[in-house]
């Protein structure tokens, strides 16, 4: 049988890595430019009448009021809400958008001079964890589970330092919690203490304060220099 041969629509990827290396160094150059921020996620699909949109735009004012800027993905449901709450807040608004099928522009709540429009998601997803000294995660999607793991995975294996992980809403982190304990840790594929690496929560105050204890004793840094 003879190997099979990509389509003759296949793109030239030499060209390709030009665009990548481009979303790269903007990127870089602008948001060194905003100081320290918290990435909150979320659902896109939470309307404005969820419980949880109006805890991520509250969560967002506090954290503003604490001196940190926000990052969303600049979409719709949670992430708007964030940007809301910094933009009331009189804080750094920034927006991370990327450019998907039957998905509108950046939330108007975004700083003007804040949003940024990606191509890809492995980019949009360095912007995210470079620039943000705290995570904050509400109810969310395979997109919201995708940043969780990952700022994990990169914590337990110390790609970066250590970072407060706060996921808010017990009812709704619970199950995979207990998942991850009698699955995950019951067949020794985590340690006992990767369970200490985020903290679940339902009271914002006591999200802010697990990030502003954290830096107590941290620098305030972007998380990698390469």
């Amino acid at each position: 049988m003879q190997p099979k041969k990509w389509s003759s629509h296949h793109a030239d990827s030499s060209w390709r890595m030009f665009r990548i290396m481009a979303e790269f160094a903007d990127g870089f150059d602008r948001m060194e430019q905003f100081g320290p921020c918290v990435s909150i996620f979320g659902s896109a699909r939470t309307k404005q009448d969820n419980p949880y949109y109006d805890l991520a735009e509250k969560m967002a004012e506090k954290l503003v009021h604490e001196g940190f800027g926000v990052i969303t993905g600049g979409g719709p449901g949670i992430m708007e809400a964030g940007n809301k709450g910094a933009k009331k807040a009189n804080g750094h608004s920034v927006g991370l958008h990327i450019v998907l099928p039957n998905e509108e522009g950046a939330n108007q709540y975004v700083d003007h001079n804040r949003t940024f429009v990606f191509r890809y998601f492995f980019v949009r997803k360095v912007m995210f964890i470079k620039y943000a000294q705290g995570f904050v995660y509400f109810p969310g999607g395979f997109g919201t589970m995708d940043e969780l793991f990952e700022v994990l995975t990169l914590v337990q294996t110390k790609k970066i330092s250590r970072v407060p992980i706060i996921l808010i809403g017990k009812s709704y982190w619970s199950g995979l919690v207990e998942w991850i304990k009698d699955q995950m840790l019951s067949e020794k594929n985590i340690n006992i203490q990767d369970l200490d690496l985020f903290h679940i929560t339902n009271d914002l105050d006591e999200g802010v304060t697990v990030i502003k204890n954290h830096f107590q004793n941290a620098e305030l840094k972007p998380n990698f220099d390469w």
